[in-house]
């Protein structure tokens, strides 16, 4: 009766897996050995609006995969099916996705052997710890302590471990008794299906800032090609204007045409030839005397 009750179990989870694939556009694969369930819980909810995660037997996926005809290319999802995996079905693009995931990371107590996510400073002050043999634990990550009003006091702040830089036994308990999260924790997508194409970790690596360099380097080129040609667009319109008339006002003073654009520079213009030939008539008679 018990393998009775899994077996229908089962086939009710690999009904919902394939009803999943089949109403939503992708699906992503994200490995959760580095992932505690504390911090599942947290991006569960920063998710929830974005994505249906589910965390199943990856030979449950592989039979939904088998059983869902209608989709191109998913059966090649089965050779990333190793390890714990979390699976997160979506409509969104798996570039969004993934710039989803990396903005959702959460902070985390660090564990002997973890990496800082960032440089790491013990401020001065009160610990709110009882002296005791607490008091050989900050000596041996070199923070100087004193006591004050029956609790352990950080004399200045320093820094402790800086940002790349593995966390050691000691030091990672002595954060955690302070509330120091040291560490980031996020998804991290090992492949995605989305409408037929199948989208490795490599090729889901975005670089924003080059991207955004390269868009804003284009789009100047683009612009600057327009001016040249004279091809008139929203973004150019005011800009050929202003070209336009500097370039008549420039023609019309060359040809010495009066108008009210140009009276003032014309005028300027005599004034300042006029000054010119008076000195050089003063030179001369200076030189007939």
């Amino acid at each position: 009766m018990v393998v009775r009750q899994s077996t229908l179990l089962k086939a009710d989870k690999v009904k919902e897996l394939a009803t999943c694939l089949s109403q939503y556009n992708g699906v992503a694969i994200a490995s959760l050995e580095k992932v505690r369930a504390a911090n599942l819980q947290q991006l569960r909810k920063k998710l929830e609006k974005s994505a249906y995660i589910r965390v199943v037997k990856n030979s449950l996926i592989q039979r939904a995969v088998s059983e869902s005809k209608d989709k191109a290319g998913l059966e090649q999802l089965e050779q990333y099916l190793t390890g714990p995996n979390l699976y997160l079905f979506t409509n969104l693009n798996p570039f969004k996705l993934v710039i989803l995931l990396d903005k959702s990371r959460v902070k985390a107590s660090a564990r002997a052997g973890d990496v800082a996510a960032f440089d790491v400073t013990v401020p001065a002050g009160n610990t709110g710890l009882p002296p005791g043999p607490i008091i050989s634990q900050f000596t041996a990550v070199g923070l100087r302590t004193r006591i004050e009003s029956g609790s352990v006091y950080v004399s200045k702040d320093t820094l402790v471990v800086k940002k790349g830089d593995p966390i050691s036994p000691q030091l990672a308990s002595l954060l955690s008794k302070l509330g120091i999260k040291p560490v980031e924790v996020g998804l991290s997508l090992k492949v995605a299906y989305d409408d037929g194409m199948i989208l490795t970790e490599d090729d889901l690596k975005v670089d924003l800032y080059e991207v955004r360099r390269s868009v804003e380097e284009a789009h100047q080129f683009a612009f600057n090609l327009s001016l040249e040609a004279a091809i008139v667009l929203p973004d150019n319109v005011n800009m050929l204007l202003q070209l336009a008339h500097q370039n008549a006002k420039s023609l019309a003073l060359g040809a010495g045409i009066v108008n009210k654009d140009t009276v003032a520079d014309l005028v300027r213009k005599a004034n300042a030839e006029m000054q010119s030939l008076s000195k050089k008539l003063d030179e001369i008679e200076k030189k007939g005397d």
